[in-house]
Protein backbone atom coordinates (compact mmCIF):
# COMPACT_ATOMS: atom_id res chain seq x y z
CA UNK A 1 0.00 0.00 0.00
CA UNK A 2 1.26 3.47 -0.88
CA UNK A 3 2.14 5.50 2.19
CA UNK A 4 -0.09 8.20 3.64
CA UNK A 5 2.16 10.92 5.04
CA UNK A 6 1.16 13.64 7.52
CA UNK A 7 1.55 17.19 6.20
CA UNK A 8 2.08 20.37 8.16
CA UNK A 9 1.94 23.55 6.10
CA UNK A 10 5.05 25.65 6.80
CA UNK A 11 5.73 28.18 4.07
CA UNK A 12 9.30 29.54 4.12
CA UNK A 13 9.49 33.19 5.12
CA UNK A 14 11.43 33.86 1.92
CA UNK A 15 8.29 33.11 -0.09
CA UNK A 16 6.24 35.56 1.95
CA UNK A 17 8.95 38.21 1.60
CA UNK A 18 8.97 37.65 -2.17
CA UNK A 19 5.19 38.11 -2.28
CA UNK A 20 5.48 41.41 -0.39
CA UNK A 21 8.23 42.60 -2.72
CA UNK A 22 6.18 41.77 -5.81
CA UNK A 23 3.12 43.53 -4.42
CA UNK A 24 5.27 46.59 -3.65
CA UNK A 25 6.42 46.72 -7.28
CA UNK A 26 3.11 46.02 -9.01
CA UNK A 27 2.88 47.78 -12.36
CA UNK A 28 -0.72 48.94 -12.25
CA UNK A 29 -2.68 49.44 -15.49
CA UNK A 30 -4.77 52.47 -16.42
CA UNK A 31 -8.55 52.44 -16.11
CA UNK A 32 -11.49 54.15 -17.79
CA UNK A 33 -13.50 56.17 -15.26
CA UNK A 34 -16.97 55.38 -13.98
CA UNK A 35 -17.35 51.80 -15.25
CA UNK A 36 -17.46 49.93 -11.93
CA UNK A 37 -17.05 46.19 -12.40
CA UNK A 38 -18.41 46.12 -15.97
CA UNK A 39 -14.95 45.99 -17.59
CA UNK A 40 -13.42 43.80 -14.89
CA UNK A 41 -12.03 44.37 -11.41
CA UNK A 42 -11.91 48.12 -10.62
CA UNK A 43 -8.44 49.56 -10.10
CA UNK A 44 -9.25 51.27 -6.82
CA UNK A 45 -10.75 48.12 -5.34
CA UNK A 46 -7.82 45.92 -6.31
CA UNK A 47 -5.23 48.42 -5.06
CA UNK A 48 -6.94 48.54 -1.68
CA UNK A 49 -7.27 44.75 -1.48
CA UNK A 50 -3.65 44.23 -2.53
CA UNK A 51 -2.60 46.74 0.12
CA UNK A 52 -4.49 44.80 2.75
CA UNK A 53 -2.96 41.56 1.47
CA UNK A 54 0.46 43.18 1.81
CA UNK A 55 0.08 44.83 5.24
CA UNK A 56 -3.08 43.63 7.00
CA UNK A 57 -3.53 39.97 6.12
CA UNK A 58 -1.81 37.46 8.43
CA UNK A 59 -0.77 34.32 6.55
CA UNK A 60 0.76 32.73 9.64
CA UNK A 61 -2.60 32.89 11.42
CA UNK A 62 -4.32 31.32 8.43
CA UNK A 63 -1.57 28.72 8.16
CA UNK A 64 -2.16 27.80 11.81
CA UNK A 65 -5.89 27.48 11.12
CA UNK A 66 -5.16 25.05 8.30
CA UNK A 67 -2.74 23.11 10.49
CA UNK A 68 -5.41 22.81 13.18
CA UNK A 69 -6.92 20.07 10.98
CA UNK A 70 -5.10 16.81 10.21
CA UNK A 71 -3.62 16.96 6.71
CA UNK A 72 -1.92 14.29 4.65
CA UNK A 73 -0.48 13.49 1.26
CA UNK A 74 -0.41 10.25 -0.68
CA UNK A 75 0.48 9.28 -4.23
CA UNK A 76 -2.32 8.05 -6.49
CA UNK A 77 -1.81 7.22 -10.17
CA UNK A 78 1.57 8.94 -10.10
CA UNK A 79 0.24 12.19 -8.63
CA UNK A 80 0.64 13.63 -5.17
CA UNK A 81 -2.77 14.11 -3.54
CA UNK A 82 -3.22 16.36 -0.54
CA UNK A 83 -6.23 16.02 1.74
CA UNK A 84 -7.66 16.95 5.10
CA UNK A 85 -9.03 14.06 7.14
CA UNK A 86 -11.20 14.94 10.13
CA UNK A 87 -12.80 12.10 12.05
CA UNK A 88 -16.24 12.55 13.59
CA UNK A 89 -16.73 12.76 17.32
CA UNK A 90 -18.74 9.51 17.23
CA UNK A 91 -17.52 6.15 15.97
CA UNK A 92 -19.16 4.63 12.93
CA UNK A 93 -20.03 8.00 11.37
CA UNK A 94 -20.65 8.07 7.63
CA UNK A 95 -17.53 9.19 5.72
CA UNK A 96 -18.14 12.24 3.52
CA UNK A 97 -15.84 13.37 0.70
CA UNK A 98 -15.96 17.12 -0.14
CA UNK A 99 -14.59 18.34 -3.48
CA UNK A 100 -13.96 21.97 -4.43
CA UNK A 101 -13.66 23.53 -7.88
CA UNK A 102 -12.01 26.52 -9.59
CA UNK A 103 -11.11 29.10 -8.37
CA UNK A 104 -11.61 27.37 -5.05
CA UNK A 105 -9.56 25.08 -2.84
CA UNK A 106 -9.87 23.11 0.37
CA UNK A 107 -10.09 26.52 2.06
CA UNK A 108 -13.69 26.70 0.79
CA UNK A 109 -14.75 24.08 3.31
CA UNK A 110 -13.11 25.40 6.48
CA UNK A 111 -16.37 26.89 7.78
CA UNK A 112 -18.34 23.66 7.37
CA UNK A 113 -15.80 21.38 9.07
CA UNK A 114 -17.14 22.00 12.58
CA UNK A 115 -20.85 21.46 11.82
CA UNK A 116 -20.30 18.49 9.51
CA UNK A 117 -17.69 16.70 11.61
CA UNK A 118 -20.30 16.23 14.31
CA UNK A 119 -21.96 13.65 12.06
CA UNK A 120 -19.42 12.69 9.38
CA UNK A 121 -15.83 11.60 8.94
CA UNK A 122 -14.62 14.29 6.53
CA UNK A 123 -12.16 13.76 3.68
CA UNK A 124 -11.38 17.02 1.86
CA UNK A 125 -8.87 16.58 -1.00
CA UNK A 126 -7.19 19.14 -3.20
CA UNK A 127 -7.92 18.37 -6.87
CA UNK A 128 -4.77 17.25 -8.75
CA UNK A 129 -3.15 20.39 -10.11
CA UNK A 130 -4.55 22.55 -7.29
CA UNK A 131 -2.81 23.72 -4.14
CA UNK A 132 -0.74 21.07 -2.40
CA UNK A 133 -1.92 18.45 -4.93
CA UNK A 134 -0.15 20.35 -7.67
CA UNK A 135 1.19 20.96 -10.09
CA UNK A 136 0.36 18.00 -12.31
CA UNK A 137 3.24 16.56 -14.32
CA UNK A 138 1.39 14.99 -17.26
CA UNK A 139 -1.79 15.51 -19.27
CA UNK A 140 -4.87 13.39 -18.77
CA UNK A 141 -6.12 14.53 -15.37
CA UNK A 142 -9.75 14.87 -16.41
CA UNK A 143 -12.95 14.37 -14.40
CA UNK A 144 -13.00 10.58 -14.86
CA UNK A 145 -9.41 10.18 -13.72
CA UNK A 146 -9.91 12.39 -10.67
CA UNK A 147 -13.04 10.44 -9.73
CA UNK A 148 -11.10 7.19 -9.97
CA UNK A 149 -8.38 8.71 -7.79
CA UNK A 150 -11.00 9.68 -5.19
CA UNK A 151 -12.38 6.13 -5.18
CA UNK A 152 -8.85 4.87 -4.55
CA UNK A 153 -8.29 7.45 -1.81
CA UNK A 154 -11.40 6.34 0.05
CA UNK A 155 -10.45 2.69 -0.37
CA UNK A 156 -6.97 3.47 0.93
CA UNK A 157 -8.47 5.15 3.99
CA UNK A 158 -10.47 2.01 4.70
CA UNK A 159 -13.91 3.37 3.78
CA UNK A 160 -16.26 0.96 2.03
CA UNK A 161 -19.43 3.02 2.33
CA UNK A 162 -19.39 6.78 1.97
CA UNK A 163 -21.12 9.89 0.63
CA UNK A 164 -19.75 12.73 -1.46
CA UNK A 165 -20.47 16.41 -2.05
CA UNK A 166 -19.14 18.84 -4.64
CA UNK A 167 -19.67 22.10 -6.47
CA UNK A 168 -18.13 23.72 -9.55
CA UNK A 169 -15.64 21.10 -10.86
CA UNK A 170 -16.43 19.21 -7.68
CA UNK A 171 -19.94 18.70 -9.08
CA UNK A 172 -19.05 16.60 -12.13
CA UNK A 173 -16.19 14.92 -10.24
CA UNK A 174 -18.53 13.92 -7.41
CA UNK A 175 -21.25 12.83 -9.81
CA UNK A 176 -18.79 10.65 -11.74
CA UNK A 177 -17.46 9.19 -8.50
CA UNK A 178 -20.99 8.13 -7.60
CA UNK A 179 -21.42 6.56 -11.01
CA UNK A 180 -18.14 4.61 -11.19
CA UNK A 181 -18.08 3.60 -7.52
CA UNK A 182 -21.81 3.11 -7.02
CA UNK A 183 -21.13 -0.04 -5.02
CA UNK A 184 -19.62 2.08 -2.25
CA UNK A 185 -21.10 5.57 -2.69
CA UNK A 186 -24.40 5.84 -0.84
CA UNK A 187 -25.28 9.19 -2.40
CA UNK A 188 -23.93 12.38 -3.94
CA UNK A 189 -24.88 15.94 -3.02
CA UNK A 190 -24.28 18.63 -5.64
CA UNK A 191 -24.45 22.38 -6.03
CA UNK A 192 -23.32 22.16 -9.67
CA UNK A 193 -25.19 19.80 -12.01
CA UNK A 194 -23.69 19.02 -15.46
CA UNK A 195 -25.91 18.28 -18.44
CA UNK A 196 -27.95 21.50 -18.33
CA UNK A 197 -28.77 22.88 -21.82
CA UNK A 198 -28.92 26.55 -22.75
CA UNK A 199 -31.18 26.25 -25.80
CA UNK A 200 -34.24 24.31 -24.58
CA UNK A 201 -37.79 25.61 -24.66
CA UNK A 202 -38.78 26.88 -21.19
CA UNK A 203 -41.91 25.57 -19.51
CA UNK A 204 -42.35 28.30 -16.89
CA UNK A 205 -40.88 31.58 -15.70
CA UNK A 206 -38.24 29.90 -13.55
CA UNK A 207 -36.94 27.88 -16.48
CA UNK A 208 -37.06 30.97 -18.69
CA UNK A 209 -34.89 32.91 -16.24
CA UNK A 210 -32.40 30.07 -15.82
CA UNK A 211 -32.07 29.45 -19.55
CA UNK A 212 -31.56 33.19 -20.11
CA UNK A 213 -28.89 33.11 -17.40
CA UNK A 214 -27.06 30.36 -19.27
CA UNK A 215 -27.18 32.32 -22.51
CA UNK A 216 -25.80 35.39 -20.73
CA UNK A 217 -23.01 33.26 -19.28
CA UNK A 218 -22.05 32.01 -22.74
CA UNK A 219 -22.24 35.53 -24.18
CA UNK A 220 -20.62 37.64 -21.45
CA UNK A 221 -19.15 35.66 -18.56
CA UNK A 222 -17.38 32.60 -19.97
CA UNK A 223 -14.18 34.25 -21.20
CA UNK A 224 -12.12 32.83 -18.34
CA UNK A 225 -13.24 29.29 -19.25
CA UNK A 226 -12.41 29.81 -22.93
CA UNK A 227 -8.89 30.98 -22.12
CA UNK A 228 -8.25 28.23 -19.57
CA UNK A 229 -9.60 25.51 -21.87
CA UNK A 230 -7.68 26.72 -24.92
CA UNK A 231 -4.39 28.31 -23.84
CA UNK A 232 -3.79 27.63 -20.13
CA UNK A 233 -0.01 27.72 -20.53
CA UNK A 234 0.00 31.23 -21.96
CA UNK A 235 -2.23 32.47 -19.15
CA UNK A 236 0.06 30.87 -16.55
CA UNK A 237 2.98 33.18 -17.30
CA UNK A 238 1.09 36.24 -16.11
CA UNK A 239 -0.68 34.69 -13.14
CA UNK A 240 2.38 32.82 -11.87
CA UNK A 241 4.55 35.95 -12.01
CA UNK A 242 2.19 38.65 -10.72
CA UNK A 243 0.35 38.32 -7.41
CA UNK A 244 -1.86 41.26 -8.38
CA UNK A 245 -2.77 39.43 -11.57
CA UNK A 246 -3.51 36.22 -9.69
CA UNK A 247 -5.56 38.18 -7.17
CA UNK A 248 -7.65 39.92 -9.83
CA UNK A 249 -8.23 36.70 -11.79
CA UNK A 250 -9.73 35.01 -8.74
CA UNK A 251 -11.53 37.78 -6.84
CA UNK A 252 -13.48 38.78 -9.94
CA UNK A 253 -15.25 35.41 -9.69
CA UNK A 254 -15.99 35.99 -6.01
CA UNK A 255 -17.70 39.22 -7.06
CA UNK A 256 -19.65 37.82 -10.04
CA UNK A 257 -20.64 34.42 -8.67
CA UNK A 258 -21.62 35.25 -5.09
CA UNK A 259 -24.56 36.85 -3.32
CA UNK A 260 -22.69 40.14 -3.05
CA UNK A 261 -24.11 43.64 -3.38
CA UNK A 262 -21.01 45.54 -4.44
CA UNK A 263 -17.81 43.70 -3.47
CA UNK A 264 -16.87 40.06 -2.78
CA UNK A 265 -16.56 40.78 0.95
CA UNK A 266 -20.32 41.32 1.05
CA UNK A 267 -20.63 37.55 0.65
CA UNK A 268 -17.39 35.95 1.87
CA UNK A 269 -14.85 36.63 4.58
CA UNK A 270 -11.95 38.67 3.19
CA UNK A 271 -9.23 36.71 4.98
CA UNK A 272 -10.70 33.37 3.87
CA UNK A 273 -10.85 34.61 0.27
CA UNK A 274 -7.21 35.72 0.43
CA UNK A 275 -6.16 32.40 1.97
CA UNK A 276 -7.79 30.71 -1.00
CA UNK A 277 -5.76 32.98 -3.32
CA UNK A 278 -2.63 32.20 -1.32
CA UNK A 279 -2.91 28.47 -2.01
CA UNK A 280 -2.72 29.20 -5.73
CA UNK A 281 0.11 31.69 -5.33
CA UNK A 282 2.31 29.81 -2.86
CA UNK A 283 2.05 26.49 -4.73
CA UNK A 284 2.45 28.01 -8.20
CA UNK A 285 -0.65 26.24 -9.49
CA UNK A 286 -2.36 28.94 -11.56
CA UNK A 287 -1.40 27.06 -14.72
CA UNK A 288 -1.97 23.48 -13.60
CA UNK A 289 -5.37 24.34 -12.11
CA UNK A 290 -6.39 26.00 -15.37
CA UNK A 291 -5.36 22.89 -17.31
CA UNK A 292 -8.38 21.05 -15.91
CA UNK A 293 -10.51 23.14 -18.28
CA UNK A 294 -8.51 21.82 -21.22
CA UNK A 295 -8.50 18.23 -19.98
CA UNK A 296 -12.16 18.03 -19.05
CA UNK A 297 -13.93 20.36 -21.47
CA UNK A 298 -16.23 17.62 -22.74
CA UNK A 299 -18.02 17.54 -19.37
CA UNK A 300 -19.81 20.76 -20.30
CA UNK A 301 -20.46 20.02 -23.99
CA UNK A 302 -21.61 16.38 -24.03
CA UNK A 303 -24.54 14.76 -22.19
CA UNK A 304 -23.45 12.95 -19.02
CA UNK A 305 -23.75 9.21 -18.66
CA UNK A 306 -26.72 8.19 -16.50
CA UNK A 307 -26.02 7.69 -12.81
CA UNK A 308 -27.97 5.28 -10.58
CA UNK A 309 -26.64 6.84 -7.38
CA UNK A 310 -29.12 8.76 -5.19
CA UNK A 311 -28.51 12.44 -5.85
CA UNK A 312 -29.28 15.52 -3.80
CA UNK A 313 -29.15 19.03 -5.25
CA UNK A 314 -28.88 22.35 -3.40
CA UNK A 315 -29.64 25.46 -5.46
CA UNK A 316 -28.33 28.83 -4.26
CA UNK A 317 -29.95 31.75 -6.12
CA UNK A 318 -26.82 33.80 -6.93
CA UNK A 319 -24.85 30.85 -8.25
CA UNK A 320 -23.20 31.18 -11.62
CA UNK A 321 -25.54 28.72 -13.38
CA UNK A 322 -28.76 27.51 -11.80
CA UNK A 323 -29.91 23.97 -12.65
CA UNK A 324 -33.34 23.02 -13.97
CA UNK A 325 -34.72 19.95 -12.23
CA UNK A 326 -36.28 18.18 -15.23
CA UNK A 327 -32.95 18.22 -17.05
CA UNK A 328 -31.11 17.04 -13.94
CA UNK A 329 -33.52 14.13 -13.65
CA UNK A 330 -32.74 12.95 -17.21
CA UNK A 331 -29.29 11.73 -16.16
CA UNK A 332 -29.41 11.56 -12.36
CA UNK A 333 -31.42 9.70 -9.75
CA UNK A 334 -32.60 12.85 -7.99
CA UNK A 335 -34.09 12.10 -4.57
CA UNK A 336 -33.55 15.46 -2.85
CA UNK A 337 -33.84 19.03 -4.18
CA UNK A 338 -33.62 22.25 -2.16
CA UNK A 339 -34.01 25.82 -3.43
CA UNK A 340 -32.54 28.42 -1.07
CA UNK A 341 -33.37 32.12 -0.93
CA UNK A 342 -29.80 33.37 -0.47
CA UNK A 343 -26.24 32.36 -1.25
CA UNK A 344 -24.16 31.85 -4.36
CA UNK A 345 -21.48 29.73 -5.98
CA UNK A 346 -19.17 29.41 -2.97
CA UNK A 347 -21.91 28.05 -0.73
CA UNK A 348 -19.60 26.58 1.93
CA UNK A 349 -18.04 30.02 2.42
CA UNK A 350 -21.19 32.13 1.99
CA UNK A 351 -23.83 30.03 3.73
CA UNK A 352 -22.09 27.28 5.71
CA UNK A 353 -25.10 26.67 7.95
CA UNK A 354 -27.50 26.25 5.03
CA UNK A 355 -25.15 24.00 3.10
CA UNK A 356 -24.16 21.78 6.01
CA UNK A 357 -27.81 21.49 7.05
CA UNK A 358 -28.84 20.39 3.56
CA UNK A 359 -26.01 17.86 3.36
CA UNK A 360 -27.08 16.47 6.74
CA UNK A 361 -30.74 16.32 5.64
CA UNK A 362 -29.80 14.39 2.51
CA UNK A 363 -27.45 11.82 4.01
CA UNK A 364 -28.84 11.25 7.49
Amino acid sequence: MTAITPLRVDIPQAQLDDLARRLDHTRWPDELPGLGWSYGVPLGYLKELAGYWRDGYDWRAQEAALNAHPQFTTEIDGQRVHFLHIRAATQGALPLLLTHGWPGSVVEFLRVIEPLSADFDLVIPSIPGYGFSGPTSEPGWDVDRIARAWAELMRRLGYRRYGAHGGDWGGPITRELGRIDAEHVVGVHLTTVPGQPADAEPRDDTERERLAQRKRYQRELSGYASIQSQRPQTLAYGLNDSPAGQLAWIVEKFREWTDSASAPEDAVDRDQMLTNVMLYWLTGTAGSSARLYREALRVWVTPPRPSPTPTGVAVFPRDLLLPIRRFAEEFNTVTHWTEFDRGGHFAAMEQPELLSGDIRAFFL
